[in-house]
């Protein structure tokens, strides 16, 4: 596997403040995207809707404005929930050129493709309007982002697949054989129409990174110097017609880490994969809520719910023996968001959610747990 097969998510960058989304800590940003460039990487991935829409803005003063734009690959992806028609999409692609300091896009993804926005996508022809902007030589290579069915996927490949370069898939061994992710059956898909596939969570927002004590055992019994998130890359760039994996990273050491990792890649074995299996199992016997800590839910909550931060609570609070400490700290989220308990199940969240998670039904559950005292209760 070659280096550029490497790249660096830009959805959780490093902040000075965890409540405040645009508290960029940019002396270590530009520590990692230097140490990322100087072992010979070059994509960066961000979006027009991460940190509160001011994501790009971060990528330019810490890349763009501090390297030669030959020296690295950018990517970055139109909002479909955005969006209102053909003159906005103008608008908002005008908006991230100026955001991003940059004339051309080396990579441009329609963002979070799905059910909820697909019939928006061809009544204002959103795959026409990306491959227009290709032929004015702003973009390089157009993609698609895809958080649905199997059988959309095919859907839309069929219909509009000669026009997108590449797909990016949320791949881990997690969501293999999840019913509401269905990593490989998507992948299956992407091969079938010969589509190069970028892969997204491969770690699972950081679930497959930090694993419960059983797991880790089970993975160091076998190889004690490799972290839980090596398995979960190797995993994921093993995979036929896997081209690049993102990784969001925010510190040197995880730099170091993947970049070792990647310039002398070592595929999955069979034996290396009876493990991952196993520790699936306890993952899923120890994890409530498989949330990837996205955020997508948060946009437009009437209510500002700290959903995310809710659901790792929750799920953090079911691994552990001394939950006093959670409490506290969901008092203190809480007291600059809305509780759990304050959900109105308008389920714009769920209309947003990549996992096509039951997320009111689920916020019931946090409430139950840290505004009543109740049992913790697990949904199955």
């Amino acid at each position: 596997m070659e280096k550029y097969q490497f790249g660096f998510g830009c959805m959780r960058l490093p902040l000075l403040n965890p409540d405040d989304l645009v508290s960029f800590d940019y002396p270590l940003i530009e520590k990692l995207f230097d140490a990322y460039l100087e072992q010979g990487f070059t994509y960066f991935d961000t979006a027009y809707t991460y940190h509160g829409y001011h994501g790009e803005e971060a990528v330019r003063k810490a890349l763009v404005e501090r390297h030669p734009r030959e020296s690295f690959e950018l990517a970055t992806k139109l909002p479909l929930r955005d969006f209102k028609d053909q003159e906005d999409m103008e608008k908002i692609f005008q908006e991230q050129l100026d955001h991003c300091g940059v004339e051309y896009f080396d990579y441009y993804l329609l963002h979070n493709m799905g059910t909820n926005v697909y019939e928006k996508c061809r009544k204002y022809d959103a795959f026409g309007f990306v491959q227009q902007k290709k032929k004015e030589g702003k973009i390089r290579y157009v993609g698609m982002s895809f958080h649905d069915t199997p059988e959309l996927l095919e859907e839309i490949l069929g219909a509009y697949g000669e026009g997108l370069d590449f797909i990016q898939l949320q791949i881990n061994y997690l969501d293999w054989e999840q019913p509401n992710v269905q990593s490989r059956r998507c992948l299956e898909i992407a091969n079938k129409y010969k589509k190069p596939v970028f892969v997204m969570e491969p770690c699972k927002g950081g679930t497959l990174a930090n694993l419960p004590e059983e797991a880790v055992q089970l993975m160091k019994s076998y190889a004690p110097e490799a972290s839980a998130a090596s398995w979960a890359f190797r995993f994921a760039a093993s995979q036929e017609g896997v081209v690049r994996v993102l990784s969001g990273m925010n510190s040197m050491e995880q730099i170091q880490d993947n970049g070792a990792l990647f310039k002398d890649f070592q595929p999955i074995t069979e034996e290396e994969l009876e493990i991952i299996w196993k520790v699936r199992e306890i993952i899923e016997r120890n994890t409530p809520i498989p949330c990837t800590g996205c955020g997508y839910c948060t946009h437009g909550c009437p209510k500002e719910i700290a959903i995310p931060q809710y659901f790792a609570l929750y799920n953090n609070i079911s691994r552990t023996s001394n939950p006093s400490s959670h409490g506290s700290y969901y008092h203190n989220i809480s007291r600059k968001h809305g509780k759990a308990g304050d959900c109105i199940s308008c389920k714009q969240c769920e209309k947003a959610c990549p996992e096509h998670l039951p997320i009111t039904d689920y916020l019931k559950d946090v409430a139950a747990k840290f505004e009543t005292g109740n049992n913790f209760p697990v949904r199955k």
